[in-house]
């Protein structure tokens, strides 16, 4: 049973659900890092504990199994994959977070044509990296 991705989706839904409760907020992180530039000091404060809380939760479970997980993608392909991401969650209106963990769990249709869309493609692009194009690079 792979208990960390079961304690890892439960604390997100519990993280999504404390901030909707709470702040009244979606928790969609492509929001919630636009707004930190977009949006009055009185924003800011929550946008960046709940980000401090995103990055710390990874540094916490590294630093309790001894485990990092390092890429296997060299720095240009990162970043070629978070502008690829970036300009997804403009053209999407949201991000995976918001989309799949926030708009699914309000039922919203738009956020269930969004997230078929999502993992379609990355379902094509792992076919596409590791059965077509493996050993030509």
């Amino acid at each position: 049973m792979p208990w960390s991705a079961l304690i890892g989706g439960v604390l997100i839904g519990l993280a999504a659900t404390a901030l909707l409760w709470f702040n009244g907020r979606i928790a969609g992180v492509s929001g919630i890092v636009n707004g930190l530039a977009n949006r009055a000091a009185g924003e800011r404060g929550w946008r960046i504990a709940f980000l401090l809380g995103l990055a710390g939760g990874g540094v916490l479970v590294m630093t309790l199994t001894g485990q990092a997980v390092a890429s296997p993608a060299s720095i240009p392909i990162l970043v070629l994959a978070g502008v690829l991401v970036g300009f997804g969650t403009r053209l999407g209106s949201g991000c995976t977070s918001g989309h799949g963990v926030c708009g699914l769990g309000r039922l919203s249709l738009r956020s269930l044509v969004a997230v078929m869309v999502f993992m379609g493609s990355a379902i094509a692009t792992v076919y596409v990296s590791r059965h077509l194009l493996a050993g030509t690079a």
